[in-house]
């Protein structure tokens, strides 16, 4: 009778060694974000907090596919070579499988380099730059977010569309000027920004790059004074931005529209603490905040998701005044790797190698409404912007007294933009 029943927890133990390795099994996710330093307060300390909300949700649940998830957090300090620094540490001592995060451009392009050498798999949830793929042949390195140049060349398309009928002026005679901190982000917006200006026939009076730790803009200011635009698209960060519209308001620059683009201008709360009520029909390009997104138009699934990162999101930072786009923009782009490219990889491909997860993200192919972000996913494969997710695209918010409205594109409208400012802007024309 003992032997039998010892015979008997052989067996039952020998069954269940399967199930209990693998949930031995782990992936490391090294996540690096700018926790200190200008960028952190600009925008990047949000799109930390919704990865974190993601991959805090899926660890809590267990693991992907039989994998726990450890998370080893890295502060990018705002500096370039510290997130190259940090990179190569989390590979090299916390041997972490992946990386995922990174907010600033800057420091996008040369830490996926660096990555790419290590042959390791990086995720990049935020950096916008077409810099960091473009014509670089990177295998291990992709992003779902929409690129720069499609910033750039959206803000120009839509006041291209309304020129006539909102501001009284056929593009041709409509001035704009572009202004941009001199970093990979800013003159990969830029650069979308021209292009768009020449395909519009705009007639473009200044385009200027600046450094985003400049003390003082005046010059700058001057400058636009002079030129006189209509128009103003700006690309900046937080501190920057913040500077400029305070000198511009201080020295009585004038025009009848000003379109930003993501980043400083994505931080409402940060704005509206610069600049007061002066934040009012400014309008940010950016993708689509997911508490603004048309639910009906979503995956079932989605929306539940949506109110869980809301709810979280509240508890880290509660009062803030509109949910920024940041928050959302990181625990959607998070949520697609936790549920398209980890369980494919690990199920099809065998394990969290930088090649399985390649393999795993190259077959990702999901129409629009398949995330929270409203945009699909499928990532090129090779060409030019290799690892870039095509599926990707922007919208157009308009500021307006705490809330923020989608204007554009006209499909996903929920309001007619205010076009030109109002008389109640100090920054108004007329």
């Amino acid at each position: 009778m003992v032997m039998r029943a010892l015979l008997v927890m052989l067996v039952a133990g020998a069954a269940l060694a399967p199930e209990a390795l693998a949930q031995a099994k782990k992936i490391k996710i090294g996540v690096v974000y700018d926790y200190s330093g200008p960028l952190a307060g600009g925008g990047s300390d949000l799109h930390a907090l919704g990865a974190k909300i993601m991959i805090d949700h899926f660890a809590k649940r267990g693991g992907v596919e039989g994998y726990q998830i450890e998370a080893i957090y890295a502060d990018a300090q705002s500096k370039p070579d510290v997130a190259i620094n940090e990179a190569v540490r989390l590979i090299e001592q916390e041997q972490v499988d992946m990386l995922l995060g990174f907010y600033s451009s800057a420091q996008c392009v040369p830490v996926a380099a660096r990555i790419e050498q290590l042959r390791k798999f990086m995720w990049i949830t935020t950096c916008i730059s077409s810099a960091v793929l473009e014509n670089r042949n990177l295998k291990y390195v992709f992003r779902a977010q929409p690129s720069g140049r499609q910033f750039g060349l959206m803000s120009m398309e839509f006041i291209a569309r309304n020129a006539k009928a909102k501001l009284g002026k056929e593009p041709k005679d409509l001035k704009v000027a572009i202004i941009h901190e001199d970093g990979a982000y800013g003159i990969d917006v830029s650069k979308g920004n021209e292009e768009g200006a020449r395909k519009a026939g705009f007639n473009l009076v200044l385009k200027e790059g600046y450094a985003a730790t400049a003390p003082d803009l005046a010059s700058l200011v001057i400058k636009l004074k002079r030129a006189r635009p209509d128009v103003l698209f700006h690309t900046g960060y937080n501190p920057d931005i913040a500077l400029f519209l305070r000198q511009a308001r201080e020295q009585g620059l004038r025009f009848s529209a000003l379109v930003g683009h993501g980043a400083g201008y994505g931080v409402y709360d940060k704005l509206k603490e610069a600049i007061g009520k002066d934040v009012n029909h400014i309008f940010n390009v950016d993708p689509i905040s997911i508490w603004l997104a048309n639910e009906k138009a979503l995956r079932p699934e989605l929306p539940p998701m949506i109110k869980m990162v809301g709810d979280e999101y509240e508890k880290a930072r509660p009062g803030a005044v509109i949910k920024s786009a940041h928050v959302g923009m990181a625990a959607s782009n998070t949520y697609v790797f936790m549920t398209e490219v980890l369980p494919r990889a690990i199920k099809k491909y065998g394990g969290i190698d930088a090649d399985s997860l390649r393999k795993a993200a190259l077959e990702v192919d999901l129409p629009e409404g398949a995330t929270m972000l409203g945009f699909g996913v499928k990532f090129l494969g090779d060409g030019a912007m290799a690892g870039q997710n095509e599926r990707a695209f922007p919208v157009i918010v308009q500021y307006i007294d705490d809330k923020a409205h989608v204007v554009w594109p006209k499909s996903l409208q929920h309001r007619e933009p205010v076009l030109p400012l109002p008389s109640s802007s100090p920054y108004a024309a007329n």
